[in-house]
């Protein structure tokens, strides 16, 4: 099976030195859902950026469809559907409007537009509002109408670059709900996220991203089960104690792939409960003050940490 989206080594700088990415490379099958797992700044906007043909990279190659998006950007936008981080949606007119505009956009018209329009309506439930001014609109459903937006030409590959981010949680749980039923059909998507739970719950593969490249990727389940045993999670009082609190857990007997990130430490053991007394103890004869220890199968929280060194920040 053909690819529906392809990317070999991109780079890409910005003033200043920055890179955002750094020989990044990843692919897309008909019918599957990649989540794109990363914070802010690891990425994740820029390669949607290039693949989308609204940025070009410094150098690498980039295919959708096996439509290159350098040599052949107009081929690329006619396959595609995007949904960014900020609403393409006019407040000012109605639900049906803002379809049947993008339906122009693309070349459809008459009897054809009008059914598409009416499915979409349907679909993600915001027909009985479809004649209001979407500025009046909840933001979850303003959101379900964006992604509806990027539906109504019928494109081979949805890109969906962090739909969620802003909603409160009913207003995410409906989104996830419309994108799960997206999935599994011939559509190709390409979801960016930091949110862990998301991902998780929506993405067919997982590929995590760091310092502008993929650290590693799979499907969740298989992410996780290569951290063999429970995760030990610590909060410190202080984050000035975390160097000798990492020394301390480095020589506790079974507990493996100790990190810190400020004041929060993670380690692995085979059996978590276990462990958490010795843990303590140790911390408890070295002067180190713990706030918390919890126990835990593993997360994708745990898998970034393991392989980008650091948590996901997620802004309130």
């Amino acid at each position: 099976m053909s690819a529906a989206v392809t990317a070999h080594d991109l780079v890409k700088t910005y003033p200043k030195g920055v890179t955002a990415l750094d020989r990044l490379s990843l692919t897309v099958r008909p019918g599957e859902v990649l989540g794109l797992l990363g914070p802010n700044g690891a990425g994740k906007s820029t390669t949607v950026k290039i693949l989308t043909t609204l940025a070009r990279p410094d150098s690498g190659t980039a295919t959708v469809c096996g439509h290159d998006v350098l040599r052949h950007p107009d081929r690329v936008r006619r396959v595609i559907g995007v949904v960014a981080q900020r609403s393409g949606l006019d407040p000012a007119a109605s639900g049906r409007d803002n379809l049947m505009l993008q339906g122009h956009l693309f070349g459809m018209r008459g009897a054809a537009l009008r059914t598409r329009v009416d499915e979409l309506l349907e679909a993600f439930g915001v027909a009985d509002a479809q004649h209001r001014a979407v500025r009046d609109w909840s933001g979850g459903m303003q959101r379900r109408l964006d992604v509806a937006l990027g539906l109504v030409h019928r494109p081979a590959v949805l890109f969906l670059d962090e739909p969620t981010t802003g909603l409160d949680p009913v207003g995410r749980a409906q989104l996830w709900t419309e994108i799960a039923r997206l999935a599994g059909a011939e559509l190709a998507i390409l979801l960016t996220t930091h949110y862990l739970d998301e991902a998780d719950r929506l993405a067919d593969r997982v590929a995590i991203v760091a310092g502008g490249r993929i650290v590693t990727e799979g499907t969740p389940a298989t992410l996780k089960a290569e951290l063999r045993g429970d995760a030990v999670h610590l909060e410190l009082r202080t984050p000035e104690s975390s160097p000798d609190a990492v020394r301390v857990l480095r020589a506790v007997p079974g507990l493996r792939d100790v990190a810190a990130d400020q004041r929060r430490l993670s380690a692995r053991a085979d059996d978590g409960a276990a462990a958490v007394p010795g843990v303590l103890a140790a911390l408890d004869a070295a002067g180190v003050p713990v706030a918390s220890v919890t126990v835990a199968r593993p997360s994708l929280d745990d898998v970034y940490l393991k392989h980008a060194g650091q948590r996901i920040e997620v802004a309130a």
